[in-house]
């Protein structure tokens, strides 16, 4: 069941849309996948019903970290790499408050890797909008960490040499408790599991497959494109069966220590032999593997990989603040200061 954060407190008037676009002129290209996701969070904010002076958009450096410009709330734009870092420091401090971090393949992944992955670890109570478009577009189309190998690029111009992050394989090795995927071009499910990613407690990662129109058009055109994804995606859902294809005649079994792509109908297989998805296993094996799938040999997955329940380190934080003061003598700034050698000046 869907629960809002009872730390963060609602809003007392109904908000809506229009209560959190900036005026600030968007100053991403025409076509740009940021504007589809902009206008999804512009519209979430609201149903999620937190006071407006609640909400802090925080980013580091790239095309999508200015999206604290573009949203009317409470926002800090970092240095690069570093949103993660800032992000983890506020939600700490002031529990009362929705973080939502807004970050590139390259600004979270090179630079900003060891905050990135170190966030995630420590399972702060915040949601990380990933978005992925394969390449450094602000700087002008250097490769990135997520570009893939071969690709041309103004820094590869024979093409990368290097094995590109899997986002989801990193946040998961990471010991993730939450990593969905989801497409720009795809509003209604990006709205939806941005949602589920709020409501989630503890370090919410959504890769967002978003089009870099100048520098990486259609990267993601295999799995996001009209004329493909139904035969390169597959949706998931909680406790349902992975099904795709037009005809969702085509599935994903689980073959002894791997997956495969089978067809029902053909050498003896039945809806019972595709893998029914569990969002909440603890154990992240098959979710892993699940993650990892790609066209051509199988379709890429998207919804939400994994969403497994455990404790949030602001939280923990704050219990163990509560303990050691019960037990402690020095209740106030007074009883600090007279606590260890005291040297009287006469």
């Amino acid at each position: 069941m869907k629960t809002t954060d009872e730390r963060i407190p609602k809003s007392d008037i109904e908000l809506n849309r229009s209560d959190f676009v900036s005026d600030q002129m968007v100053k991403w290209c025409p076509g740009c996948g940021n504007h589809a996701i902009l206008n999804s969070i512009s519209q979430l904010f609201p149903r999620l019903g937190y006071k407006k002076e609640n909400y802090v958009v925080v980013s580091g450096i790239g095309c999508s970290s200015r999206f604290p410009y573009y949203v009317s709330t409470y926002g800090f734009h970092g240095i690069h790499g570093r949103a993660a870092a800032i992000a983890s420091g506020m939600k700490i401090a002031n529990p009362s408050l929705s973080i939502w971090v807004n970050t590139g393949d390259g600004d979270s992944m090179a630079i900003g890797g060891n905050h990135f992955i170190h966030a995630i670890r420590r399972n702060i109570d915040m949601t990380i909008m990933l978005f992925n478009n394969q390449i450094y577009g602000l700087t002008k189309g250097q490769y990135s960490p997520t570009t893939p190998m071969g690709a041309i690029t103004k820094t590869s111009p024979y093409g990368t040499l290097e094995t590109p992050f899997n986002p989801a394989e990193l946040v998961i090795g990471a010991q993730g408790t939450f990593f969905a995927r989801t497409a720009d071009n795809s509003p209604k499910d990006m709205s939806n599991i941005l949602e589920e990613a709020a409501l989630h407690r503890g370090t919410a990662v959504v890769e967002l497959l978003q089009n870099c129109i100048i520098f990486a058009d259609k990267t993601h055109a295999m799995v996001t494109g009209k004329e493909y994804r139904e035969e390169n995606q597959v949706f998931l859902k909680h406790g349902e069966p992975l099904l795709y294809g037009k005809d969702r005649n085509k599935g994903i079994r689980l073959n002894k220590l791997r997956l495969e792509a089978v067809e029902i109908g053909k050498n003896g297989i039945t809806i019972d032999d595709i893998l029914v998805h569990d969002q909440y296993e603890q154990d992240p094996i098959i979710q892993l593997m699940i993650a990892k799938m790609a066209p051509p040999h199988l379709p890429m997955a998207v919804g939400i990989i994994r969403a497994a329940k455990a404790p949030t380190f602001d939280r923990l934080v704050d219990e163990q603040i509560e303990a050691q003061k019960a037990k402690s003598p020095i209740k106030c700034v007074d009883d600090l200061l007279n606590s260890g050698d005291i040297i009287e000046i006469k």
